[in-house]
């Protein structure tokens, strides 16, 4: 069992395994049936994709990038992307949220996904060569010291990622480093509905995104330490165990801008 108070290479550590063997059975399954998309993208992927996002934004995408999705929301819906500019996504995983953006910023802007986990990273290259796409970068790092310098993107975008992070403080003050002045910050991702906390602290629950996830007063005041201002949260979608029992969490949309 693991407790949240556990330290952050252990965290880290599990995340880092749970996440990179659900790379490789996506790539294993489409692998052993290339013809198959079924294979490696059942209903229950399907289902959650769905859930998230439009039939739009999934057209074109191939069938890993959709299968390997774990985030609870749809960060550039509401992003605002416009052509030509630049964006980080914080925890990329295979690429579903990169290739979005791209499609957004066009050949003019810029996407780049950050990912410490080897396989999802083998993963998103390869669904990159699939959609031929020149607008793209896949970068090995972490969240809480992002390998860009300053003032380098007009928007970071995060799914379901940053509540995985042990170390929330840092990975804030990266994201408003990295940002231009007038930036923003557009994420989805896990919040304690009370100051109790999730009701689930083990393993499981790490790379579930449910143990790490903070209490909405806690966490947007990293945000505001941090330098950002025009704080908004929307969409709170509280989630529950298999069995109906409540996690104490809940998927929400936070936005944020850094100051010009």
């Amino acid at each position: 069992m693991m407790s949240g108070n556990s330290n952050p290479d252990q965290i880290k550590g599990v995340v880092r395994d749970h996440y990179g063997a659900r790379a490789r059975r996506v790539i294993e399954l489409s692998v052993l049936a290339p013809d198959d998309a079924s294979a490696c993208c059942g209903p229950a992927d399907m289902e959650r994709a769905l859930n998230i996002y439009s039939e739009g934004q999934m057209s074109g995408l191939p069938t890993e990038a959709l299968a390997a999705s774990a985030g609870c929301g749809n960060p550039t819906a509401l992003a605002g992307l416009q052509p030509g500019e630049r964006v980080l996504d914080l925890g990329s995983g295979g690429g579903i949220d990169c290739f979005i953006a791209a499609q957004a910023v066009g050949d003019s802007g810029y996407v780049i996904g950050l990912d410490m986990t080897p396989d999802m990273l083998a993963l998103a290259q390869s669904n990159k060569a699939k959609l031929g796409l020149e607008n793209v970068e896949f970068v090995k790092g972490e969240i809480e010291d992002i390998p860009l310098p300053d003032s380098h993107v007009n928007v970071v975008i995060s799914n379901c990622v940053i509540c995985l992070s042990p170390d929330k403080d840092a990975v804030f003050g990266e994201a408003f480093r990295v940002l231009t002045p007038g930036g923003r910050l557009h994420v989805s991702d896990m919040l304690a509905l009370t100051q109790e906390g999730p009701t689930k602290t083990d393993s499981d629950a790490w790379s579930a995104c449910v143990a790490g996830a903070e209490y909405e007063e806690v966490y947007l005041g990293r945000l505001e330490n941090a330098g950002f201002i025009d704080i908004e949260t929307t969409e709170s979608n509280a989630h529950y165990t298999e069995e109906g029992r409540p996690l104490n969490v809940a998927s929400v949309k936070v936005v944020a801008k850094k100051p010009h």
